[in-house]
């Protein structure tokens, strides 16, 4: 402690300069709005550059679990066709004994109509035709009902004409999915034999008697049952796998011997 007041006092004019300019400086920075500001904006870059870094985190882990649903989704087409793809190969094609595979991007959408649509960047002279299903990397999205050479009108599962033959998972009876107009992120299960009890997380899937889609690609799972309307059926809430807000990139379904399994029935259905 002594050696520091010898050394203080040792140099007592030079300690008296910088306590005097430490001083005059504070004063000068406080005495201009110019200077205050730079000083500010200094402390709001260095608050940007804290931000943008907790957003590239923030999206970073966003991404991931996008990655994690196309991973998903590869693994099941991987389990069905032996192959891998990415959702944004809009060359993607896949063929098997009787569905034939696409993808597309959606270029426009509603979710607010009582009969919305989807818009798909495809057309004739990629292949697309009418009565085509279309799925989003979660589940079904809609059916193709109008074709361009280069562009394709789907209707929406949110429309009051949409209606899904569907199975329940669990036990495989027969249910139809329909959309009654309200909640875009929700839908109705009717058809419920009286006898069977659904419960929240049963999930619903096509049956595959449409033609238009593949047995068990997912529609949406139950979250609340509703008791029977009459003494044969009853319905449920059920919650869409697909997020028809946020669709970028679907799958449209060709089923190759639709026309034939069509022509047989016509033939022999009174």
């Amino acid at each position: 402690m002594r050696t520091l007041i010898v050394f203080l006092w040792k140099h007592q004019f030079f300690v008296l300069f910088i306590i005097l300019e430490a001083l005059s400086l504070t004063l000068f920075v406080n005495s201009y709005s110019y200077h205050r500001s730079l000083t500010s904006s200094t402390v709001n870059d260095v608050t940007g550059i804290i931000y943008m870094a907790y957003d590239n985190v923030a999206g970073y882990f966003g991404l991931r679990e996008e990655n994690k649903k196309l991973v998903n989704e590869n693994t099941q087409l991987k389990n069905v066709h032996h192959i891998n793809i990415s959702e944004t190969d809009t060359q993607f094609t896949v063929r098997d004994s009787q569905y034939y595979y696409r993808s597309a991007k959606v270029i426009s959408s509603s979710v607010n109509r009582q009969n919305n649509y989807l818009l798909l960047n495809k057309g004739s002279k990629q292949g697309m035709k009418t009565e085509m299903g279309v799925v989003s990397s979660t589940g079904v999205a809609g059916i193709v009902v109008g074709v361009s050479p280069n562009f394709s009108y789907a209707m929406s599962l949110l429309h009051h004409n949409m209606r899904v033959s569907a199975r329940i998972k669990k036990n495989n009876h027969l249910v139809n999915i329909l959309w009654d107009g309200m909640d875009y992120r929700r839908g109705r299960v009717v058809d419920i034999p009286s006898h069977i009890q659904l419960n929240e997380g049963d999930s619903i899937v096509t049956s595959g008697n449409s033609l238009v889609f593949p047995e068990g690609v997912l529609i949406g799972t139950v979250s609340k049952y509703l008791h029977s309307t009459n003494k044969d059926l009853s319905e449920a809430i059920i919650n869409f796998s697909t997020d028809f807000n946020s669709m970028k990139y679907v799958y449209t379904i060709e089923n190759r011997v639709k026309k034939e399994a069509d022509t047989l029935m016509l033939k022999y259905v009174e």
